[in-house]
């Protein structure tokens, strides 16, 4: 006589919490000062969650780097016409997303 046994499997993104596995900014550890890149795994994380207004106000750039990404990720399938201006276009929003948002903070840090 065999016994089955079933198993229930359960998603283990809402078993595991994430912020557990989050990397320290080595810049901060040093030196005391953000870094341009600080908010962004915390970011993602709130996008995770559903809170796209606070991901936004943890690191700005959030959504210049994902249509980026996306866009990256996206001309691996289709070929676009204008690709390498297109893609131009989003770095440089992205970085200058990125700079005006560290700039703007350590404006308010050192203020």
């Amino acid at each position: 006589m065999t016994v089955t046994v079933m198993m229930h499997l359960q998603p283990t993104i809402f078993l595991v919490n994430l912020e557990d596995y989050m990397l320290p900014c080595l810049n901060k550890k040093l030196f005391g000062l953000d870094c341009p890149g600080c908010g962004m795994q915390r970011s993602v994380h709130l996008l995770l969650q559903g809170e796209f207004l606070d991901a936004f106000k943890m690191f700005p750039a959030i959504y210049p780097l994902m249509l980026l990404l996306a866009f990256l990720v996206s001309t691996l399938f289709i070929k676009f016409k204008f690709a390498d201006q297109i893609k131009l276009i989003l770095m440089l929003t992205t970085a200058g997303a990125i700079l005006v948002s560290y700039l703007i903070k350590m404006n308010i840090l050192f203020n």
